[in-house]
């Protein structure tokens, strides 16, 4: 699957600074993210369709089934590119279905049935400059940064996988 570079200095440097992040400061602040603009960034407003609906929403099932280790694996597993049946799956879909998929994650967390952020966690102050940086931005230039940054995660399915 390919993935939008956008050629916007802005927004290349904002992928590039959330990719430096340690793993768990870049899911924290995605999570964040999505407490503070969720509302804005809806799995209606970039254009979902049906199908890429039926995708995550699969994805996320099978995801919630498994234990609070495993779920937060999961999402390690995405950022790092690791190589497993999920992440594979994951590196399939377009970025409009990644960016359902992290939507409904974080709803799970809201609801308990993802592994949420620990009450007392605390985001880097890269973290949080980035954050606010993100905040100021356009809608559009969020939802093309976060396309840029959600886009290269996972793996690409093999040839012959069963997805």
């Amino acid at each position: 699957m390919t993935f939008t570079q956008t050629n916007d200095p802005d927004i290349q440097q904002a992928v590039q600074s959330f990719q430096s992040l340690e793993v768990d400061d870049q899911l924290a602040l995605f999570y964040f993210i999505y407490k503070e603009m969720g509302h804005s960034i809806t799995p209606a407003a970039p254009g979902a369709s049906t199908a890429g609906t039926d995708i995550a929403e699969g994805l996320f099932n099978q995801i919630k089934e498994k234990s609070r280790e495993e779920q937060l694996q999961f999402q390690r597993d995405l950022i790092n590119n690791a190589d497993n049946e999920y992440t594979r799956m994951y590196g399939s879909m377009s970025e409009t279905t990644k960016l359902l998929l992290w939507y409904r994650l974080s709803q799970g967390m809201d609801s308990g049935e993802i592994i949420p952020m620990p009450s007392d966690y605390k985001i880097s102050s890269q973290a949080d400059e980035l954050f606010n940086k993100i905040k100021g931005m356009e809608f559009q230039q969020q939802i093309t940064l976060f396309r840029d940054y959600v886009g290269p995660m996972g793996t690409d399915a093999k040839p012959g996988a069963d997805i």
